[in-house]
């Protein structure tokens, strides 16, 4: 698949997640084969680029390209700025965010609440697309309801104003993450357009990318939820793909590594403190299936300290037990 100039390698990119995308994590997902891993959204508001935590967010002199950053807003000039300002800083793709069901963000129109106006979708693509030199993307819901499924206009429309690759969410907002994935209107849309389509929503196996793949004709699949638990996912897809068979998982002492490596990136990119607080989660991802998993996490919980949590990490994997 390839957009704009980019080739992408392999069938699964990792999908944009608040809270989750951030670059050790994104770096990780690289290195076990994701073909490309976009940025959290950054907000188009420039008054709030300069927090803390938009400024994580625009951190990209480690990654491995092509570097796409996501961008998130409801007016049409602010995200033609923000796609301008993150190119700057190293963004090779823009991302626009049309896809976000949480509601503090669909509460003030922005993420998959644009899907509800179809003008100013157009506008804000048209926009975008006219303010910088490199590919831009699209990521979107099936609509904003059931009654209300417009994936597919939203999708001509993309297309119209030059958008180079869309990935869609078999799923409303109202949906949000329950209910069954519509991999039947995403093969609609991929039949209707010339530009690569990316499908999303409960992929988190091989055999799923390949059912998906094959069903809906889609040129990727993109994975969200599965990666954070198990990162690895890709690495397997990967290996089924060129070498037509099923990776076992992963060693206890792999996954330590892995882990090790991204908690030290976790606290060089936010600091000890912080990164302590935000470490938590991928520490509790790489032990839940291991034995005495869960009560490590809850002790790791009660944890500030980023030397402590990585010794304690350090010794629980080197004296772990299977």
């Amino acid at each position: 698949m390839r957009i704009g100039g980019f080739k992408l390698e392999g069938k699964a990119l990792l999908a944009p997640m608040a809270g989750v995308t951030d670059l050790p994590f994104r770096q990780l997902c690289r290195e076990l084969g994701a073909s490309m891993a976009v940025s959290e959204m950054v907000t188009s508001q420039s008054g709030l680029w300069h927090t803390r935590k938009t400024r994580t967010r625009l951190i990209h002199d480690t990654e491995a390209q092509p570097i796409s950053v996501q961008i998130a807003g409801t007016d049409p000039d602010e995200m033609a700025r923000a796609a301008r300002f993150n190119v700057k800083l190293g963004a090779q793709i823009i991302d626009i965010n049309m896809g976000c069901p949480a509601k503090k963000v669909c509460r003030v129109e922005a993420g998959s609440a644009l899907l509800k106006n179809e003008s100013l979708v157009q506008e804000i693509c048209e926009k975008v697309v006219d303010a910088v030199a490199v590919p831009v993307t699209l990521k979107i819901r099936l609509g904003w309801d059931h009654q209300h499924r417009n994936a597919p206009d939203i999708a001509r429309i993309a297309q119209q104003a030059g958008i180079q690759a869309l990935a869609v969410h078999g799923r409303t907002r109202a949906c949000g993450y329950s209910g069954q994935v519509d991999y039947q209107l995403i093969k609609m849309i991929k039949q209707e357009l010339k530009i690569p389509v990316i499908a999303n929503g409960d992929i988190d196996s091989v055999e799923k990318v390949q059912d998906v793949l094959q069903y809906t004709g889609a040129d990727a699949v993109m994975i969200g939820r599965a990666a954070q638990l198990k990162p690895w996912i890709f690495r397997t897809i990967n290996y089924f793909f060129t070498q037509g068979s099923v990776l076992p998982e992963p060693s206890v002492s792999e996954k330590y590594q892995w882990l090790l490596s991204l908690l030290k990136g976790t606290y060089q990119l936010y600091g000890e403190a912080h990164g302590a607080r935000v470490a938590r989660k991928h520490i509790k991802a790489f032990t839940q299936d291991l034995n005495q998993g869960e009560l490590f996490w809850q002790r790791i919980c009660r944890i500030n300290d980023a030397d402590e949590q990585f010794k304690l990490t350090r010794n629980f994997f080197e004296t772990y037990v299977e």
